[in-house]
């Protein structure tokens, strides 16, 4: 008996999967009969970190149309449960969509017992949402309770922003503790926003296994620990390392809130919510020179500036262990599912993401391998990248260069040099501002469009954006190298500089999103870790370069590479869809064919997305293709 259950398991997982697969394929060929979805319908899918996404939402693995006003409509508890079992297959961890092969024997199920039979009907023990009302689901929390998270994860989420940028202020006074030069004392900045490009691996991945709040919870505390560390250390080694994992700690908000939001709006208000949600992460690294420059001139010292931030972080720690409610409907029905076992003492009761098994091979492709391929295979990644690398660079490369125009030539003080970066926040205000007033626009063409988006209308913020920073950057240098033009000038220049960095890089995100629907999340995080690499090194060689070339001619260098960079976006507004079209990821592309690929890995990716754009076919809900011409003569 117990020789025939072992040789018979891997049968029944495969019966499992094969019908959970038929299952997906009976719930999508129901939605034909909703062939007009309106604009406000959303596409569900699996993303490892919906950071920064607006369209993305973390429990499904295939595309999935759903009317926001009725989140879990006819069809939408089956979808939801074969979602929620596949999630991992094409999102960050999980068990292989083939089964996991078990080498070793089944173990004895012990006291010389049989092993008992299966259950009656195993989809009779899953938890479902309680219809497309139920109060569990984020997206029904009452708009007070929405409001109250967001604004509470805005702060996390501010606080670890802020925190990578006040040590820029406390730098001279390091190096002259600690007797080494300003360059030296500088890799603290960049040592933080490197621990920014490696912590989403593991926060990301964790926020889909075991939810949201978790990895938010023990992040903060850490985050906090190190920056308490950072404050008392003794000598410089201490500084750096403390500044390393204090990055890694708060790279997790930076990860994780977006998918938050993701959870809690549909697809009429996330891209407000998101907007509002970004510019806590752009305008917190330019808040904090101005505090950490008035801290570092008072009797207090430079420990200070990392005693305010781990100050900030045990807030956000003890906010977030007391009120942050679990938002992630996976992890919400493992909750409830565990409370029925318990009340009812029925063991068999879970919930489908309590049959995943964390899958190494699994794990190091979504985290590692497919973000490298699509960050260096696929030219709308690579491009985009560098171009947001460099915005993203300057970003803190900024960090030197003010204090170099204001201090050097205007002779302010630290702390009053910090507050010409007001002129860049504006900047960045207004930009959020434009994007949220260009929503109805969007809106109109998503519904003249029957709820499909088209990636490319994305685009001319992004140019726009993109002529406003290179203008930016030019006003910047021929205003601020000489001390006879009165000091408002260069600080307005923060207007042109600061609209274009957010326009950039709130649109490019989306644009990516967009293109790769399943794939975003290796494509963001390939994303991540290049231009997390430029803002760790732009701030190494600042100070060398505007002493060696001036300020004039330094700004002048720089802003012609950012005009140079601008006409990336408009080759990808004509040409774009045919680019996708030919892409291996990318759901507008034909399907991959079956040659010419030496890579388990790539013939994995190749069968996801050949699902996934089955199952869009059989919903009527495909992604527009290149023989779309009334979409794209409408771009």
């Amino acid at each position: 008996m117990q020789q025939w259950r072992h040789e018979n398991t891997p049968m029944i997982h495969n019966d499992v999967d094969r019908s959970i697969a038929a299952a997906e394929r009976d719930a999508a060929f129901r939605h034909i009969e909703f062939p007009d979805r309106r604009s406000e319908e959303i596409e569900r899918m699996a993303t490892g970190s919906s950071t920064s996404s607006d369209h993305s939402h973390p429990h499904g693995a295939a595309l999935n149309r759903v009317e926001t006003q009725r989140d879990l409509e006819r069809h939408q508890t089956e979808l939801s449960r074969i979602q929620t079992a596949k999630s991992q297959h094409s999102a960050t961890v999980g068990r292989d969509a083939r089964g996991k092969e078990w080498k070793r024997p089944l173990p004895s199920f012990g006291a010389g017992k049989p092993y008992p039979p299966t259950l009656p009907n195993q989809e009779d023990y899953v938890v479902e949402f309680d219809g497309p009302d139920d109060p569990l689901h984020a997206q029904n929390w009452p708009f007070k309770k929405k409001l109250f998270t967001g604004v509470m994860l805005g702060f996390t989420t501010m606080t670890a922003a802020f925190g990578s940028s006040i040590f820029s202020a406390a730098t001279g006074a390091v190096a002259s503790q600690f007797g080494v030069s300003t360059q030296v004392s500088l890799l603290g900045v960049s040592l933080y926003v490197l621990g920014f490009a490696t912590g989403p691996t593991l926060w990301a991945p964790l926020s889909e296994l075991k939810g949201r709040r978790l990895p938010l919870v023990v992040a903060m505390f850490g985050f906090s620990i190190f920056n308490i560390a950072n404050a008392v250390a003794k000598d410089l080694q201490t500084v750096l390392i403390t500044r390393f994992f204090a990055g890694f700690f708060g790279a997790c908000p930076l990860a994780v809130v977006a998918a938050v939001f993701s959870d809690m709006f549909d697809n009429r208000t996330r891209g407000i919510a998101m907007t509002v949600f970004s510019m806590t992460v752009f305008t917190g690294p330019l808040m904090a020179p101005f505090v950490g420059g008035f801290i570092t001139e008072s009797y207090l010292g430079w420990r200070w500036t990392s005693y305010i931030v781990s100050f900030m972080g045990f807030l956000a720690f003890g906010l977030d262990l007391l009120l942050l409610e679990e938002t992630y409907p996976p992890a919400i029905l493992v909750k409830k599912a565990s409370e029925l076992r318990r009340r009812t003492l029925n063991w068999g009761i879970h919930a489908k993401q309590e049959e995943i098994e964390i899958d190494v091979r699994e794990l190091l492709s979504k985290n590692f391998s497919r973000p490298m391929r699509l960050l260096f295979g696929e030219p709308i990644v690579l491009l985009l990248s560098l171009y947001m690398s460099f915005i993203y660079g300057l970003l803190y490369l900024f960090l030197t260069a003010y204090p170099l125009v204001f201090m050097g030539v205007h002779h302010f003080t630290s702390g009053v040099s910090g507050l010409t970066f007001f002129g860049m926040i504006t900047g960045q205000l207004l930009a959020g501002l434009c994007i949220i007033l260009q929503q109805p626009w969007y809106t109109r063409k998503l519904a003249a469009n029957h709820g499909v988006p088209v990636p490319e209308w994305r685009l001319p913020s992004v140019i726009a954006g993109g002529v406003a920073f290179a203008a930016g950057l030019f006003w910047f240098g021929w205003s601020g190298y000489r001390a006879d033009i009165h000091w408002i000038v260069p600080t307005l220049s923060g207007l042109l500089s600061g609209f274009g960095l957010a326009s950039i890089f709130l649109q490019s995100l989306n644009y990516l999103v967009d293109s790769y629907l399943m794939f975003a999340a290796s494509a963001i995080a390939g994303n991540t870790f290049l231009r997390s690499l430029a803002g760790a090194g732009f701030p190494l060689f600042a100070r060398q370069m505007f002493e060696g070339m001036g300020i004039q001619w330094a700004s002048t260098l720089l802003g012609c590479v950012a005009a140079a960079l601008v006409p990336i976006p408009i080759v990808f507004m004509l040409y774009g869809h045919r680019i996708r079209a030919r892409s291996s990821y990318a759901p507008t592309g034909p399907p991959p064919g079956t040659a010419g690929s030496d890579s388990a890995d790539e013939h994995d990716d190749a069968d996801e997305k050949a699902v996934f754009e089955r199952s869009t076919d059989a919903s009527a809900a495909s992604v527009p293709r290149p023989d779309m011409d009334a979409a794209q003569r409408a771009v």
